[in-house]
């Protein structure tokens, strides 16, 4: 019920009424990537992570999802999990060596989350900042803020440790009216001074789950 009052009030403020409610919600993809389908997925790839399997592990790269034929609609609601791996700088800058660790989403074309994420630890200088909740680079968040599970094993340069992977539920609700659409994941990790960029900080998602709401 709340969930309903919530998309309704967003459809208030978009299209500047009351007037018109949510009368259809309709689930057009859904994937947990335990089947290892990467259909309608363009650079796909899936790994097994903590007794699951995640589309990733991606660094300085990412991917499209690309649906067709949806029917008509107003909004589109997006959702997954995103797993943030390893040493993640946030919003740091070392003289280019690492940070600030970018991430993106981009519906259509249009950027709607462009943000930075950190797994660093606090120690007597501070902690290392992330803008997310917030977008990059207009907000010094603590470590970890606005995440679903900070505690996490992480994957190869922190294996094992506890803290070492951070995860996030990403909800976005967006004007859409197109019957196709192209979700596109994206990231800007900076980590110059290692062999390995991608077993210093990587990133993946699970749970992709697309809605058309219908006004």
């Amino acid at each position: 019920m709340m969930r309903r009052f919530v998309i309704t009030a967003f459809a208030c403020l978009l299209f500047g009424s009351c007037a018109k409610e949510v009368k259809n919600e309709q689930e057009v993809y859904f994937n947990d990537f335990e089947s290892s389908n990467l259909s309608k997925i363009a650079n796909g790839t899936v790994e097994s992570y903590n007794n699951t399997k995640v589309l990733g592990r991606y660094n300085a790269s990412g991917f499209d999802l690309d649906l067709t034929d949806l029917p008509q609609h107003r909004l589109v609601e997006i959702s997954f999990d995103l797993y943030i791996h390893d040493s993640w700088d946030g919003n740091k800058t070392s003289n280019g060596i690492d940070g600030p660790d970018i991430w993106k989403m981009i519906v259509d074309g249009n950027l709607y989350v462009n943000t930075t994420f950190s797994n660093s630890g606090c120690d007597a200088l501070g902690c290392p900042p992330q803008s997310y909740p917030a977008d990059f680079p207009n907000s010094n968040n603590d470590p970890k803020t606005g995440a679903a599970n900070p505690n996490l094993p992480g994957v190869c340069n922190l294996a094992g440790k506890l803290g070492g992977t951070t995860m996030y539920r990403i909800t976005k609700v967006i004007e859409h009216k197109n019957a196709s659409l192209i979700l596109q994941c994206r990231d800007q990790l900076v980590q110059t001074n290692t062999s390995d960029p991608k077993c210093d900080e990587s990133w993946s998602v699970d749970n992709i789950r697309i809605k058309t709401i219908n006004l």
